[in-house]
């Protein structure tokens, strides 16, 4: 009789995206989340789902620490739920708190894009309220220069590519959290 084909490994902690707005991390975390069977969560969404208004609607109104805090807080109600992809908006991870709470609940993956890649996934987009600036394109690499040492700290870092689609990426991530220790069963920790 012929064995069943195995099916993708069993996750047993979420898997947090981190890394700046335009480096795929909803996009990826779909994919990577079909692929390993699990459900993909979307922090930002979950902050619009429970405010009732959009993420720039909360940031005009009650402003970014007002933001800042209600994402820490649906971060850790993420992060206790059964284990999923968990995409988080570009400053979550800038927290040191959110880190901790990702390190001790989670693994944390950093989609690492560069400037010109991810300007060109964002320049068109007028939902970023981070970049609505007389310069947002400078605003974009300064954001990255001070982000960046932040989320290298993530304890998986993926390089994104520019002629990589989604899938290959996805499965470039799957790949990377393989092979590291505690986020799989029967990897050990």
């Amino acid at each position: 009789m012929p064995k069943a084909a195995a099916g993708p490994p069993k996750l047993i902690r979420p898997v947090v995206l981190v890394g700046m707005m335009g480096a795929g991390k909803t996009a990826v975390g779909t994919q990577l989340a079909r692929l390993l069977r699990v459900g993909f969560l979307d922090s930002d969404t979950e902050i619009e789902r429970a405010a009732n208004r959009s993420i720039s609607e909360i940031f005009a109104r009650d402003g970014e620490p007002f933001f800042r805090a209600r994402e820490s807080e649906v971060l850790a109600r993420l992060l206790v739920g059964p284990p999923a992809i968990l995409s988080t908006g570009g400053g979550a991870f800038m927290s040191e708190s959110n880190r901790a709470m990702i390190a001790e609940r989670g693994a944390s993956v950093w989609l690492k894009a560069d400037l010109d890649l991810l300007w060109q996934r964002v320049r068109a987009k007028s939902t970023r309220p981070l970049l609505r600036t007389a310069d947002p394109l400078g605003t974009l690499r300064a954001l990255l220069a001070t982000r960046a040492p932040v989320y290298a700290l993530a304890q998986v870092v993926v390089d994104a590519e520019p002629g990589l689609s989604v899938g290959g990426m996805a499965r470039k991530v799957q790949a990377a959290l393989q092979a590291t220790p505690g986020v799989f069963a029967g990897q050990g920790a």
